[in-house]
Protein backbone atom coordinates (compact mmCIF):
# COMPACT_ATOMS: atom_id res chain seq x y z
CA UNK A 1 0.00 0.00 0.00
CA UNK A 2 0.97 3.69 -0.76
CA UNK A 3 -0.61 5.67 1.51
CA UNK A 4 -3.28 5.65 3.75
CA UNK A 5 -5.90 8.66 4.57
CA UNK A 6 -6.73 8.05 8.31
CA UNK A 7 -9.08 8.70 10.71
CA UNK A 8 -10.94 11.06 8.18
CA UNK A 9 -14.80 11.39 7.87
CA UNK A 10 -15.21 10.34 3.74
CA UNK A 11 -18.19 11.97 1.45
CA UNK A 12 -17.94 9.41 -0.88
CA UNK A 13 -21.25 10.37 -3.13
CA UNK A 14 -21.74 6.78 -4.23
CA UNK A 15 -24.77 5.84 -5.05
CA UNK A 16 -25.93 5.86 -1.49
CA UNK A 17 -24.11 8.79 -0.62
CA UNK A 18 -23.04 7.17 2.39
CA UNK A 19 -21.02 9.06 4.81
CA UNK A 20 -18.45 7.40 6.72
CA UNK A 21 -16.88 8.80 10.08
CA UNK A 22 -13.49 8.22 11.27
CA UNK A 23 -12.82 5.98 8.39
CA UNK A 24 -9.11 4.81 6.38
CA UNK A 25 -8.55 5.38 2.67
CA UNK A 26 -6.18 3.02 1.12
CA UNK A 27 -4.43 4.23 -1.95
CA UNK A 28 -2.30 1.79 -3.89
CA UNK A 29 -0.81 2.62 -7.91
CA UNK A 30 -3.28 6.17 -8.22
CA UNK A 31 -6.02 4.21 -7.33
CA UNK A 32 -8.73 3.61 -4.23
CA UNK A 33 -7.62 0.22 -2.55
CA UNK A 34 -9.88 0.52 0.14
CA UNK A 35 -12.24 2.84 2.70
CA UNK A 36 -13.03 1.16 5.56
CA UNK A 37 -14.09 1.97 8.98
CA UNK A 38 -11.07 0.05 10.79
CA UNK A 39 -7.29 0.67 9.52
CA UNK A 40 -6.12 -2.29 7.44
CA UNK A 41 -3.10 -4.60 8.59
CA UNK A 42 -0.88 -4.03 5.68
CA UNK A 43 1.49 -1.22 6.57
CA UNK A 44 1.43 2.00 3.99
CA UNK A 45 4.61 3.65 2.87
CA UNK A 46 3.16 6.86 4.02
CA UNK A 47 0.18 8.07 6.30
CA UNK A 48 -1.88 11.11 5.76
CA UNK A 49 -3.67 11.83 9.12
CA UNK A 50 -7.06 12.92 8.64
CA UNK A 51 -8.66 14.23 11.75
CA UNK A 52 -10.58 17.01 11.51
CA UNK A 53 -10.46 16.38 7.94
CA UNK A 54 -13.43 15.55 5.48
CA UNK A 55 -12.68 13.90 2.37
CA UNK A 56 -15.02 14.62 -0.62
CA UNK A 57 -13.52 13.49 -4.50
CA UNK A 58 -12.21 16.18 -6.40
CA UNK A 59 -13.59 18.56 -7.94
CA UNK A 60 -14.52 18.78 -11.55
CA UNK A 61 -14.84 22.04 -13.06
CA UNK A 62 -16.51 21.55 -16.27
CA UNK A 63 -15.45 25.22 -17.95
CA UNK A 64 -13.08 27.76 -18.05
CA UNK A 65 -10.54 29.16 -19.82
CA UNK A 66 -7.51 29.13 -17.65
CA UNK A 67 -5.41 31.23 -19.73
CA UNK A 68 -7.42 34.40 -18.83
CA UNK A 69 -5.85 34.50 -15.81
CA UNK A 70 -4.03 37.00 -16.65
CA UNK A 71 -6.52 39.23 -17.36
CA UNK A 72 -8.12 39.32 -13.85
CA UNK A 73 -10.09 42.16 -12.69
CA UNK A 74 -9.44 44.27 -15.79
CA UNK A 75 -12.82 44.27 -17.03
CA UNK A 76 -14.74 44.23 -13.82
CA UNK A 77 -17.54 47.10 -13.93
CA UNK A 78 -17.64 47.75 -17.50
CA UNK A 79 -20.59 47.13 -19.79
CA UNK A 80 -20.77 43.63 -22.14
CA UNK A 81 -19.57 45.32 -25.61
CA UNK A 82 -16.87 47.91 -23.37
CA UNK A 83 -15.73 44.46 -21.89
CA UNK A 84 -15.69 42.57 -25.18
CA UNK A 85 -13.81 45.37 -27.04
CA UNK A 86 -11.24 45.12 -24.01
CA UNK A 87 -10.55 41.46 -24.49
CA UNK A 88 -10.25 41.31 -28.01
CA UNK A 89 -7.46 43.35 -27.88
CA UNK A 90 -5.39 42.23 -25.43
CA UNK A 91 -5.91 38.69 -26.51
CA UNK A 92 -4.83 39.92 -30.17
CA UNK A 93 -1.54 40.40 -28.14
CA UNK A 94 -1.27 37.29 -26.24
CA UNK A 95 1.05 34.05 -27.58
CA UNK A 96 1.65 30.46 -26.08
CA UNK A 97 4.13 31.75 -23.96
CA UNK A 98 2.52 34.09 -22.35
CA UNK A 99 -0.82 31.23 -22.32
CA UNK A 100 1.23 28.86 -20.61
CA UNK A 101 2.41 30.96 -17.89
CA UNK A 102 -1.00 31.91 -17.40
CA UNK A 103 -2.67 28.76 -17.33
CA UNK A 104 -0.09 27.44 -14.69
CA UNK A 105 -1.17 29.98 -12.84
CA UNK A 106 -4.76 29.10 -13.00
CA UNK A 107 -3.90 25.46 -12.48
CA UNK A 108 -2.40 26.12 -9.51
CA UNK A 109 -5.52 28.34 -8.30
CA UNK A 110 -7.72 25.30 -9.21
CA UNK A 111 -5.19 22.71 -7.42
CA UNK A 112 -5.57 25.16 -4.33
CA UNK A 113 -9.19 25.09 -4.10
CA UNK A 114 -9.56 21.30 -4.46
CA UNK A 115 -10.07 20.93 -8.42
CA UNK A 116 -8.77 18.03 -9.97
CA UNK A 117 -9.97 18.18 -13.33
CA UNK A 118 -10.76 20.95 -15.88
CA UNK A 119 -12.42 21.76 -19.07
CA UNK A 120 -10.82 24.51 -20.67
CA UNK A 121 -12.31 26.24 -24.19
CA UNK A 122 -9.59 28.69 -25.23
CA UNK A 123 -6.77 29.24 -27.14
CA UNK A 124 -3.40 27.36 -27.18
CA UNK A 125 -4.43 24.06 -26.72
CA UNK A 126 -0.54 23.49 -26.95
CA UNK A 127 0.85 25.47 -24.30
CA UNK A 128 -2.19 25.05 -21.91
CA UNK A 129 -1.66 21.19 -22.60
CA UNK A 130 1.71 21.69 -21.49
CA UNK A 131 0.95 23.87 -18.45
CA UNK A 132 -1.34 20.54 -17.53
CA UNK A 133 0.93 18.11 -18.23
CA UNK A 134 3.14 19.40 -16.16
CA UNK A 135 1.55 20.06 -13.07
CA UNK A 136 -0.66 16.67 -12.94
CA UNK A 137 -4.16 17.93 -13.22
CA UNK A 138 -6.88 16.10 -15.36
CA UNK A 139 -8.01 18.05 -18.41
CA UNK A 140 -10.11 18.29 -21.57
CA UNK A 141 -9.02 20.71 -23.77
CA UNK A 142 -10.83 22.55 -26.73
CA UNK A 143 -9.64 24.46 -29.10
CA UNK A 144 -12.46 27.82 -29.13
CA UNK A 145 -12.95 27.55 -33.06
CA UNK A 146 -14.53 30.59 -34.48
CA UNK A 147 -14.65 31.01 -38.50
CA UNK A 148 -16.87 33.89 -39.89
CA UNK A 149 -17.16 32.47 -43.24
CA UNK A 150 -19.57 33.49 -45.99
CA UNK A 151 -22.26 31.18 -46.68
CA UNK A 152 -21.24 30.83 -50.11
CA UNK A 153 -17.36 30.12 -49.16
CA UNK A 154 -15.75 27.24 -50.20
CA UNK A 155 -14.34 25.52 -46.75
CA UNK A 156 -11.90 22.91 -46.48
CA UNK A 157 -11.12 21.05 -43.06
CA UNK A 158 -6.97 20.14 -44.18
CA UNK A 159 -6.28 23.71 -45.42
CA UNK A 160 -8.33 25.94 -42.33
CA UNK A 161 -5.62 27.12 -39.92
CA UNK A 162 -7.63 26.70 -36.66
CA UNK A 163 -8.59 22.97 -38.07
CA UNK A 164 -5.10 21.60 -38.61
CA UNK A 165 -3.91 23.61 -35.13
CA UNK A 166 -6.74 20.99 -33.90
CA UNK A 167 -6.31 17.96 -35.63
CA UNK A 168 -2.23 18.51 -34.50
CA UNK A 169 -3.34 19.00 -31.00
CA UNK A 170 -5.19 15.87 -30.82
CA UNK A 171 -2.58 13.85 -32.37
CA UNK A 172 -0.10 15.18 -29.48
CA UNK A 173 -1.87 15.16 -26.76
CA UNK A 174 -4.91 12.83 -26.91
CA UNK A 175 -4.80 10.14 -24.23
CA UNK A 176 -1.89 11.60 -22.56
CA UNK A 177 -0.66 9.95 -19.66
CA UNK A 178 -3.35 7.29 -19.36
CA UNK A 179 -5.97 9.52 -20.51
CA UNK A 180 -5.26 12.00 -17.82
CA UNK A 181 -4.86 14.63 -21.01
CA UNK A 182 -8.03 14.66 -23.38
CA UNK A 183 -8.54 16.86 -26.68
CA UNK A 184 -11.97 17.88 -27.47
CA UNK A 185 -12.88 19.89 -30.49
CA UNK A 186 -14.78 23.10 -29.85
CA UNK A 187 -16.63 26.18 -30.98
CA UNK A 188 -17.01 29.94 -29.61
CA UNK A 189 -20.47 29.75 -30.14
CA UNK A 190 -23.13 29.64 -32.70
CA UNK A 191 -23.10 33.14 -33.33
CA UNK A 192 -19.32 33.38 -34.27
CA UNK A 193 -19.36 30.40 -37.26
CA UNK A 194 -21.61 28.70 -39.11
CA UNK A 195 -22.21 25.35 -40.61
CA UNK A 196 -19.47 24.58 -42.56
CA UNK A 197 -17.06 24.65 -39.72
CA UNK A 198 -19.83 23.20 -37.47
CA UNK A 199 -20.11 19.85 -39.56
CA UNK A 200 -16.27 19.43 -40.54
CA UNK A 201 -15.71 19.58 -36.55
CA UNK A 202 -18.65 17.27 -35.88
CA UNK A 203 -16.89 15.19 -38.24
CA UNK A 204 -13.93 14.92 -37.12
CA UNK A 205 -14.54 14.42 -33.81
CA UNK A 206 -17.13 11.50 -34.76
CA UNK A 207 -13.91 10.25 -36.60
CA UNK A 208 -11.20 10.80 -33.44
CA UNK A 209 -13.75 9.76 -30.74
CA UNK A 210 -13.48 13.48 -29.24
CA UNK A 211 -15.84 15.09 -27.25
CA UNK A 212 -17.23 19.17 -28.44
CA UNK A 213 -17.44 22.25 -26.08
CA UNK A 214 -19.09 25.02 -26.82
CA UNK A 215 -21.03 28.17 -25.06
CA UNK A 216 -24.97 27.91 -25.97
CA UNK A 217 -27.71 30.23 -25.21
CA UNK A 218 -26.20 32.38 -23.01
CA UNK A 219 -28.17 35.63 -23.81
CA UNK A 220 -31.53 36.29 -24.74
CA UNK A 221 -30.27 38.56 -27.60
CA UNK A 222 -27.88 35.34 -28.85
CA UNK A 223 -31.51 33.24 -28.75
CA UNK A 224 -33.32 36.53 -30.60
CA UNK A 225 -30.74 36.66 -33.50
CA UNK A 226 -30.58 32.93 -34.23
CA UNK A 227 -34.21 32.91 -34.76
CA UNK A 228 -34.23 36.07 -36.77
CA UNK A 229 -31.57 34.35 -38.64
CA UNK A 230 -32.51 30.84 -38.97
CA UNK A 231 -35.80 30.64 -37.66
CA UNK A 232 -34.43 28.44 -35.37
CA UNK A 233 -33.07 28.42 -31.54
CA UNK A 234 -29.36 27.85 -31.42
CA UNK A 235 -29.42 24.72 -29.58
CA UNK A 236 -31.65 22.89 -32.81
CA UNK A 237 -30.14 24.63 -35.43
CA UNK A 238 -26.12 23.46 -34.09
CA UNK A 239 -28.35 19.99 -33.47
CA UNK A 240 -29.43 20.35 -37.50
CA UNK A 241 -25.99 20.61 -38.43
CA UNK A 242 -24.87 17.31 -35.85
CA UNK A 243 -22.46 18.95 -33.79
CA UNK A 244 -23.53 17.47 -31.03
CA UNK A 245 -23.69 14.07 -32.60
CA UNK A 246 -20.39 13.54 -30.05
CA UNK A 247 -20.65 14.39 -26.42
CA UNK A 248 -21.07 17.68 -25.53
CA UNK A 249 -20.63 20.02 -22.71
CA UNK A 250 -22.80 23.57 -23.48
CA UNK A 251 -21.64 26.30 -21.58
CA UNK A 252 -24.88 28.55 -20.34
CA UNK A 253 -27.92 27.12 -21.35
CA UNK A 254 -29.41 29.93 -19.71
CA UNK A 255 -32.04 31.07 -22.76
CA UNK A 256 -33.24 27.43 -24.20
CA UNK A 257 -36.27 26.60 -25.43
CA UNK A 258 -38.18 23.82 -23.15
CA UNK A 259 -38.23 21.75 -26.64
CA UNK A 260 -34.73 22.37 -27.14
CA UNK A 261 -33.75 21.40 -23.83
CA UNK A 262 -35.23 18.13 -24.48
CA UNK A 263 -33.72 17.65 -27.35
CA UNK A 264 -30.51 18.29 -25.90
CA UNK A 265 -31.38 15.77 -23.22
CA UNK A 266 -31.69 13.03 -26.09
CA UNK A 267 -28.13 14.28 -27.30
CA UNK A 268 -27.04 13.55 -24.10
CA UNK A 269 -25.53 17.39 -23.98
CA UNK A 270 -24.15 18.19 -20.83
CA UNK A 271 -25.64 21.78 -19.71
CA UNK A 272 -22.71 23.55 -17.49
CA UNK A 273 -23.99 26.09 -15.30
CA UNK A 274 -21.72 29.26 -14.79
CA UNK A 275 -23.61 31.32 -12.13
CA UNK A 276 -21.40 33.56 -10.67
CA UNK A 277 -19.90 34.19 -14.10
CA UNK A 278 -23.56 34.89 -15.71
CA UNK A 279 -24.28 37.14 -12.76
CA UNK A 280 -21.01 39.00 -12.85
CA UNK A 281 -21.54 39.53 -16.32
CA UNK A 282 -25.10 40.85 -16.12
CA UNK A 283 -26.07 37.78 -17.60
CA UNK A 284 -29.22 35.26 -17.23
CA UNK A 285 -28.14 32.07 -14.98
CA UNK A 286 -28.75 28.47 -16.15
CA UNK A 287 -31.99 27.33 -15.02
CA UNK A 288 -30.64 23.90 -13.38
CA UNK A 289 -34.08 22.35 -12.78
CA UNK A 290 -35.52 23.03 -15.64
CA UNK A 291 -32.52 21.36 -17.53
CA UNK A 292 -32.40 18.52 -14.67
CA UNK A 293 -36.37 17.92 -15.30
CA UNK A 294 -35.50 17.93 -19.46
CA UNK A 295 -33.22 15.21 -18.98
CA UNK A 296 -30.07 16.57 -19.36
CA UNK A 297 -27.18 16.35 -17.19
CA UNK A 298 -25.98 19.35 -15.41
CA UNK A 299 -22.62 19.86 -14.02
CA UNK A 300 -21.10 23.27 -12.84
CA UNK A 301 -17.94 25.46 -14.20
CA UNK A 302 -16.71 28.96 -13.12
CA UNK A 303 -15.53 30.11 -15.97
CA UNK A 304 -12.06 32.16 -16.36
CA UNK A 305 -11.06 33.83 -14.09
CA UNK A 306 -11.58 37.15 -15.72
CA UNK A 307 -15.11 36.12 -15.76
CA UNK A 308 -15.89 35.64 -12.09
CA UNK A 309 -12.72 36.66 -10.21
CA UNK A 310 -11.43 33.44 -9.20
CA UNK A 311 -12.15 29.78 -9.64
CA UNK A 312 -13.64 28.75 -6.39
CA UNK A 313 -15.65 25.99 -7.20
CA UNK A 314 -17.23 25.78 -3.69
CA UNK A 315 -18.77 29.39 -4.35
CA UNK A 316 -19.88 28.69 -7.20
CA UNK A 317 -21.72 25.52 -5.72
CA UNK A 318 -23.59 27.70 -3.46
CA UNK A 319 -24.24 30.28 -6.12
CA UNK A 320 -26.07 28.00 -7.95
CA UNK A 321 -28.01 26.03 -5.12
CA UNK A 322 -29.00 29.91 -4.54
CA UNK A 323 -29.82 30.55 -7.76
CA UNK A 324 -32.28 27.69 -8.31
CA UNK A 325 -33.51 28.99 -4.29
CA UNK A 326 -34.40 32.82 -5.66
CA UNK A 327 -35.92 31.60 -9.02
CA UNK A 328 -38.30 28.88 -7.44
CA UNK A 329 -38.91 30.83 -4.30
CA UNK A 330 -38.47 27.31 -2.26
CA UNK A 331 -35.38 26.83 0.37
CA UNK A 332 -35.39 23.19 -0.34
CA UNK A 333 -35.30 23.66 -4.62
CA UNK A 334 -31.51 22.80 -4.86
CA UNK A 335 -30.26 21.01 -1.54
CA UNK A 336 -26.00 20.49 -0.66
CA UNK A 337 -26.20 17.07 -1.80
CA UNK A 338 -27.18 18.05 -5.76
CA UNK A 339 -24.86 21.25 -5.56
CA UNK A 340 -22.11 18.93 -4.83
CA UNK A 341 -23.44 16.09 -6.63
CA UNK A 342 -23.24 18.86 -10.04
CA UNK A 343 -19.60 19.83 -9.07
CA UNK A 344 -18.47 15.86 -8.48
CA UNK A 345 -20.43 12.67 -10.14
CA UNK A 346 -22.13 14.84 -12.53
CA UNK A 347 -19.03 16.75 -13.60
CA UNK A 348 -17.30 13.57 -14.21
CA UNK A 349 -20.41 12.08 -16.69
CA UNK A 350 -19.60 15.49 -18.40
CA UNK A 351 -16.20 14.96 -19.02
CA UNK A 352 -16.75 11.15 -20.20
CA UNK A 353 -14.36 10.37 -16.56
CA UNK A 354 -17.20 8.58 -14.44
CA UNK A 355 -15.70 5.59 -14.99
CA UNK A 356 -12.29 6.81 -13.04
CA UNK A 357 -13.42 9.71 -10.46
CA UNK A 358 -16.34 12.06 -9.35
CA UNK A 359 -17.11 9.60 -6.54
CA UNK A 360 -14.64 7.86 -3.43
CA UNK A 361 -15.68 4.29 -4.12
CA UNK A 362 -12.30 1.26 -4.64
CA UNK A 363 -11.17 1.04 -7.90
CA UNK A 364 -11.59 4.51 -8.69
CA UNK A 365 -8.83 6.63 -9.11
CA UNK A 366 -7.64 8.20 -6.16
CA UNK A 367 -8.45 12.32 -6.81
CA UNK A 368 -9.02 13.07 -3.16
CA UNK A 369 -9.65 16.34 -1.49
CA UNK A 370 -9.19 17.09 1.87
CA UNK A 371 -10.76 19.65 3.40
CA UNK A 372 -10.00 21.22 6.95
CA UNK A 373 -13.65 21.52 9.23
CA UNK A 374 -11.27 23.08 12.33
CA UNK A 375 -11.83 26.51 11.22
CA UNK A 376 -14.56 28.74 12.96
CA UNK A 377 -16.81 28.82 10.36
CA UNK A 378 -17.16 25.44 9.94
CA UNK A 379 -18.09 24.68 13.54
CA UNK A 380 -20.20 22.62 14.64
CA UNK A 381 -20.97 20.66 11.74
CA UNK A 382 -24.37 18.85 12.06
CA UNK A 383 -24.46 18.32 8.60
CA UNK A 384 -21.23 18.01 6.81
CA UNK A 385 -22.85 18.13 3.17
CA UNK A 386 -24.29 21.33 4.36
CA UNK A 387 -20.99 22.39 5.85
CA UNK A 388 -19.43 21.89 2.16
CA UNK A 389 -22.43 23.78 0.41
CA UNK A 390 -22.94 26.59 2.51
CA UNK A 391 -20.02 27.25 4.85
CA UNK A 392 -16.87 25.90 3.27
CA UNK A 393 -14.57 27.72 1.55
CA UNK A 394 -11.90 27.05 -1.51
CA UNK A 395 -9.08 27.86 1.38
CA UNK A 396 -10.18 25.19 3.85
CA UNK A 397 -8.36 22.96 1.36
CA UNK A 398 -5.30 21.23 3.01
CA UNK A 399 -4.92 18.90 0.05
CA UNK A 400 -5.88 17.78 -3.35
CA UNK A 401 -4.44 14.44 -4.71
CA UNK A 402 -4.66 13.51 -8.29
CA UNK A 403 -4.09 9.60 -9.12
CA UNK A 404 -2.65 8.74 -5.47
CA UNK A 405 -0.01 12.10 -6.28
CA UNK A 406 -0.20 15.21 -4.01
CA UNK A 407 -0.36 17.90 -6.20
CA UNK A 408 -1.25 21.04 -3.35
CA UNK A 409 -1.09 20.51 0.54
CA UNK A 410 -0.93 23.26 2.95
CA UNK A 411 0.37 26.33 0.61
CA UNK A 412 2.63 24.35 -1.32
CA UNK A 413 2.61 22.87 -5.03
CA UNK A 414 4.89 19.91 -5.17
CA UNK A 415 4.63 19.89 -8.98
CA UNK A 416 4.11 23.95 -9.58
CA UNK A 417 7.09 26.32 -9.28
CA UNK A 418 4.87 28.62 -8.51
CA UNK A 419 7.43 31.48 -7.63
CA UNK A 420 8.46 30.87 -11.43
CA UNK A 421 4.95 30.81 -12.90
CA UNK A 422 4.61 34.62 -11.05
CA UNK A 423 8.02 35.56 -12.41
CA UNK A 424 7.15 34.63 -15.84
CA UNK A 425 3.72 36.43 -15.63
CA UNK A 426 5.08 39.47 -14.22
CA UNK A 427 8.34 39.52 -16.59
CA UNK A 428 7.03 38.50 -19.92
CA UNK A 429 3.19 37.45 -19.74
CA UNK A 430 1.66 40.71 -18.37
CA UNK A 431 4.10 43.78 -19.85
CA UNK A 432 3.16 41.89 -23.36
CA UNK A 433 -0.15 42.03 -23.22
CA UNK A 434 -0.68 45.60 -21.43
CA UNK A 435 2.78 47.39 -22.54
CA UNK A 436 0.89 49.08 -25.24
CA UNK A 437 4.29 49.94 -26.51
CA UNK A 438 5.06 46.26 -27.83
Amino acid sequence: MDTLISNVTVVTMNPRMDVLFGAYIAIEDGKILSIEKTAPEEKPQTIIDGTGMVAIPGLVNCHTHLATASLRSFTDDLTGNEALEALLKKEAKMDSRAAKAAASLAIAECLRFGITSVSDLYYYPNATAEAVAEAGIKANLALSAYRFIDQNEDFDFETDEQCQELAKVVEKWHGHDNGRIRIDAGIYAEYTSNFRLWEALAAFAMEKGIGMQLHLAETQSEVDSCLDRTGMGPGELLSCHRLFAVPATAAGCACLEEHERKLLAKKKVSAVATPLASAKNGQPITPILDCVKAGMNVALGTGGAIDCGNLDLFEVMRCAAMSARSATGNPAALPASAALMMATVTGAQAQGRAAECGTLEPGKDADIVLVDFSAPHLIPCHNVLNGLVWSAKGGDVAMTMVRGKILYQNGTFPTIDLKAVVEELTTYAIPKLFDDAK
